[in-house]
């Protein structure tokens, strides 16, 4: 059986950024290299395991780059790539859109 090919642009963007996660580790990683756990206390509410899953998916599909720097005690820095930081502009209209609603609310806490 063959995959469904996308109909339209939209749904390859929504493919990629679908997701509680992936824009929010867009936008703190706009703001510049993060380790692990800084990322984590950054997105608050995240568990250790969702963000390391999100990540891979993230490196997979070329948004963001893992550098080990193979040291002991480990440690590994996150940061965007141009695919990822070509994003910084979705995420501001994104922004301007919100605040450009005079009667948007905040999405009950059941929707997320």
């Amino acid at each position: 059986m063959t995959a469904k090919k996308p109909s339209c642009p939209a749904e390859v963007a929504m493919a990629l950024l679908a997701g509680r996660w992936k824009l929010m580790i867009i936008y703190w990683l706009l703001q510049g290299t993060r380790r692990f756990n800084e990322l984590q206390r950054d997105l608050g509410g995240i568990t250790h395991r969702t963000l390391a899953r999100t990540l891979r998916e993230m490196e997979a599909d070329g948004l963001v780059r893992r550098h080990d720097h193979g040291t002991i005690p480990p440690r590994v820095d996150y940061s965007l790539t141009a695919k990822g930081e070509s994003l910084a502009p979705v995420l501001v209209a994104m922004q301007q859109w919100v605040e450009g609603d005079p009667g948007h609310q905040a999405p009950s806490a059941a929707r997320l």
